[in-house]
Order: structure tokens, then sequence, then C-alpha cells
């Protein structure tokens, strides 16, 4: 598995090219505004910054350098900037008992 970095907004947190951006920084304990998951709403629309996604096909409108994170996978080390102050938190720990 390849990891990249992705920077959100200051924040550097570790990713992958396999996964959709948005499940990315979620896991992180990075947590975007989203509505839908399937880009039909832009609720998750973030400027692109530097770097490359691929974004699959979707309804929503996005203007010059904007992306859908629940639509995105990068595809290098990226920046992403979000017009509005992120809730951040740990991500959390499953435990298993023996």
């Amino acid at each position: 598995m390849s990891q990249l970095t992705i920077t959100v907004n200051g924040i550097k947190v570790c990713g992958n090219r396999h996964e959709p951006l948005l499940t990315q920084l979620e896991k992180a304990g990075i947590k975007p505004e989203y509505q839908c998951r399937n880009g039909m709403c832009g609720a998750c629309r973030c400027k692109l910054i530097s770097g490359a996604v691929t974004q699959q096909d979707a309804l929503a409108f996005i203007g010059p350098n904007e992306i859908l994170s629940c639509c995105s996978l990068p595809q290098q080390n990226i920046e992403i900037s979000f017009d509005y102050q992120l809730n951040t938190q740990q991500p959390t720990k499953t435990k298993i008992a023996l």
C-alpha cells in the first residue's frame, strides 16, 4: 500500500490512494461536513491547493480548483482547505476483550 500525506487546513495526516478522501479524513479524526457521500449535495466541497486527485463523476456543482472529498481519491501528496472550521478529534480505538 502506498502512503501519502494529506494536508487539510494546515493539519497533516497520512493517507492512501484507494479510499475516498472524506473517509480518510474521518479516520484521522477530522470531521468535514457532508450529507450524501456520493457527489449529489456538494456539502463536502473543498479547495485543492496542490497535488492531484481522481474524482468520480458527481452532480454537485464545483468551481475551479474545487473537489468533492466524498468522490476524490488522492493520487499523490495533496493540500486541501475547507472554508470553515473543521471539527477534529482523536480517532476512536476499538478495544477487544480476550
